[in-house]
């Protein structure tokens, strides 16, 4: 059967990976998330003290950093980094500060669209993340650009980071939101766009349930096309 690229990107908070992850068990595809990749590399150079204004020492860190994914017993994704799961500390606050300043930087965007090219090769893949449509994959059969109403994405991320013991107010979580959002659209190295062929999802009164629907009714449709052009 015919399998497809399907990118999303969108601002953060928005149910991008939690609805890729979702669409891509239900088409029987693999799910890359990007997100994760970055936050590795910023839980690197925190551990690591890699300053982000020595290219070389970032250059360095860059070559002793080995991303991977695997799946527990229960068939949630895990995020391995040098051989060591760090999927719950790369979910946390402090790296969710730092990851948009490290995501940034030239030579880490590089490096890890170098490797998201290579795990999307042989398609049937979902990726989420800022410029997947834009730059990772600008011929993606599918391109999906996810949006939600700020005050909403910020009580998502709460219950996110209290259900992980993190207790914030909705002011700090809307901020760094908000900080977030101006960083990653703004930036020079591959700022988050929405490209104009990427079908917009507006995620603020929608259930997780009804955007993986949509997802997957939209690859189907891309599947459709591409047979009957053939």
């Amino acid at each position: 059967m015919t399998k497809i690229i399907i990118a999303i990107d969108g601002h953060s908070s928005c149910g991008k990976s939690s609805t890729a992850k979702g669409a891509a068990a239900k088409l029987g595809y693999t799910y890359i998330d990007t997100g994760a990749m970055y936050r590795a590399v910023t839980l690197y150079f925190h551990q690591k003290h890699i300053s982000l204004t020595n290219e070389s020492k970032v250059l360095k860190a860059l070559d002793d950093i080995n991303i991977e994914f695997r799946t527990d017993k229960n068939g949630k994704s895990l995020t391995v980094l040098n051989g060591v799961t760090v999927e719950d500390e790369i979910r946390k606050l402090y790296i969710a500060n730092k990851v948009s300043q490290v995501s940034a930087l030239g030579a880490v965007r590089k490096e890890m669209v170098a490797q998201q090219r290579k795990m999307g090769q042989k398609k049937g893949v979902v990726m989420d993340g800022r410029d997947i449509g834009s730059v990772v994959f600008p011929d993606a059969e599918l391109k999906i650009f996810m949006t939600a109403d700020p005050d909403i994405r910020a009580q998502r991320r709460q219950a996110e980071l209290m259900a992980k013991g993190d207790l914030m107010s909705f002011e700090e979580v809307l901020e760094n939101l908000k900080k977030r959002d101006h960083i990653d659209s703004t930036r020079k190295e591959s700022p988050l766009i929405q490209v104009p062929d990427a079908q917009v999802i507006d995620t603020s009164d929608m259930t997780l349930e009804e955007q993986i629907e949509m997802v997957c009714i939209m690859a189907e449709n891309e599947v459709k096309k591409l047979a009957s052009a053939a």
